[in-house]
């Protein structure tokens, strides 16, 4: 699991602050409407609409909520009209950062990212220049007790996984992004608990940082990044060795 995996995963264990689980709801609301806009309203024909449906139940937006986002999504409500955008860029240390956003005035949120990387000692970065060292993938994460690896590759590997590795206390199924869903259903119906499931972007090579320094500098670009209302998801390559996690963690 790379260090923006862990990271982020410390972060979701430890719970989110009031503010920033409305933050989290709002950016997953934004994506169930945009999904629903762009491939219909029913989760069991539209797979990128059934996948954010869930990720947003499992962060406990209540279901009324969802179903509101899903009609404006498809015009049943009136709505505002996002825009999906992608900027490249590099943090510090030369660890490479793609930013998925929804929209709905690139005039602001350009600025203001280019603003983020330049005040944290990152810079903005020409389309293209970063996003050939990721790969768009499904990843699926299973609590490490809730299953051998023995289970895991009979039932996931036969529904279209393509890999899966022991990742500090999960393992870490990976698939291509369109078999997802299926794997996902798989496991569930073989009683196998799903920790987490969504499409990211996984990287093909990673930027150790090893020191604390760095580390914090990247970190706190990152977590600037995600905290722009606009933003929706953040990709980097750093890989930060545990011992060096910990002591910014604390």
């Amino acid at each position: 699991m790379s260090g923006h995996s862990k990271w982020a995963t410390i972060k979701h264990k430890k719970g989110a602050a009031d503010k920033a689980r409305g933050k989290l709801f709002a950016k997953l609301i934004r994506q169930v409407e945009v999904a629903a806009r762009e491939g219909g309203g029913d989760p069991d024909t539209n797979p990128t609409l059934r996948t954010m449906f869930q990720k947003a139940r499992e962060s406990s937006v209540p279901l009324d909520t969802i179903e509101r986002a899903i009609k404006r999504g498809t015009g049943e409500l009136e709505g505002v009209t996002y825009e999906q955008v992608v900027y490249e860029g590099y943090a510090p240390a030369g660890v490479a950062i793609i930013v998925e956003c929804l929209t709905d005035n690139r005039n602001r949120t350009g600025p203001e990212l280019r603003a983020t990387f330049s005040k944290n000692g990152g810079s903005m970065a020409e389309p293209g220049a970063v996003a050939w060292q990721f790969e768009r993938k499904g990843v699926v994460l299973v609590p490490a007790a809730a299953a051998t690896e023995d289970d895991l590759m009979l039932t996931a590997l036969d529904a279209g996984a393509e890999d899966i590795v022991l990742a500090g206390d999960s393992w870490q199924i990976t698939t291509p992004p369109q078999d997802l869903p299926a794997v996902r259903a798989a496991l569930e119906e073989a009683k196998i608990t799903v920790e987490s499931a969504e499409v990211t972007m996984l990287a093909n090579q990673t930027v150790p940082l090893d020191n604390e320094t760095d580390a914090k500098k990247v970190l706190r670009l990152v977590d600037l990044l995600e905290d722009n209302d606009d933003v929706q998801n953040v990709y980097s390559n750093f890989d930060i060795p545990d011992a060096i996690l910990e002591l910014v963690e604390a």
